[in-house]
């Protein structure tokens, strides 16, 4: 697949990914029906709604190509998974169902085990992300497009980090003194890529926690804007893991030291 092919299946996707959000916001405002799933994770009618929503539209777009979705059991157990998308319909579902407005809605082309394609909506901040290739990133934010390249918005020389949790595990307070992180802003769902890669935060870090389609479609918007993505041993993450669990994690907005 070249780049032109990835570049016109993100966009016809652009479209759904809205009407997805409408949804999404539609049906939290008539009232949600949760319940809780075997991992003790809730999911709500709305996850279902917009799963449906982005996977027929997915795969008219590429019959070929196997979809792994969140709320799917569909090809969760296959093996040797190379080339695939990865859907998470509703990231920050408890975000979601309490009315706030960190949730988005996900998904990544997967070619060879790395991710080539991205798009997320948050819907309830009225802004979208998405990427086909290297420079080839960018936002439409109340309607408007521009090119995301992780270029630093605030003119301090603090290195400003988001973190899943307010009290940080010892293992990411240490990675926060080696790159003398003093200030980090909680925040759940894959927006924090999308922050990082439109250069308003600088680095985030999680030890092995959640699944791949959690963070493979900021994975890519972000590395396409210029930013770092590595375990904690610097290493590459790739895409199709026996079962879909992520490694550690380290997002960089650049050579931030």
């Amino acid at each position: 697949m070249n780049l032109k092919e990835t570049e016109n299946i993100i966009n016809s996707l652009i479209d759904t990914f809205i009407q997805s959000g409408k949804t999404s916001l539609d049906l939290r405002k008539k009232g949600l029906k949760k319940k809780i799933k075997f991992d003790n994770t809730p999911v709500t009618n709305g996850d279902i709604e917009v799963n449906n929503l982005l996977t027929n539209k997915i795969s008219n777009l590429t019959p070929n190509i196997q979809i792994i979705s969140e709320e799917s059991s569909a090809n969760k157990e296959k093996k040797n998974l190379k080339n695939f998308w990865l859907i998470d319909p509703i990231d920050g579902t408890y975000d979601y169902v309490h009315g706030k407005d960190e949730f988005t809605i996900n998904a990544a082309l997967i070619i060879n085990k790395k991710p080539v394609a991205g798009i997320i909506n948050a819907p309830d901040k009225n802004r979208l992300f998405y990427s086909f290739g290297l420079s080839n990133s960018f936002e439409i934010n109340n309607g408007l497009k521009k090119e995301l390249t992780c270029k630093k918005k605030s003119k301090n020389n603090e290195i400003n980090a988001v973190a899943y949790s307010s009290n940080p595990k010892p293992e990411i307070a240490a990675i926060y003194k080696k790159y003398n992180i003093t200030n980090f802003t909680r925040m759940k769902s894959s927006f924090k890529f999308c922050v990082i890669a439109s250069g308003e935060f600088d680095f985030y870090a999680a030890e092995p926690r959640a699944w791949e389609w959690d963070i493979a479609a900021g994975h890519a918007i972000l590395e396409h804007a210029g930013g770092i993505i590595t375990d904690f041993d610097e290493n590459d993450i790739y895409y199709g893991k026996k079962d879909f669990k992520n490694p550690s994690l380290i997002l960089k907005r650049g050579k931030i030291l």
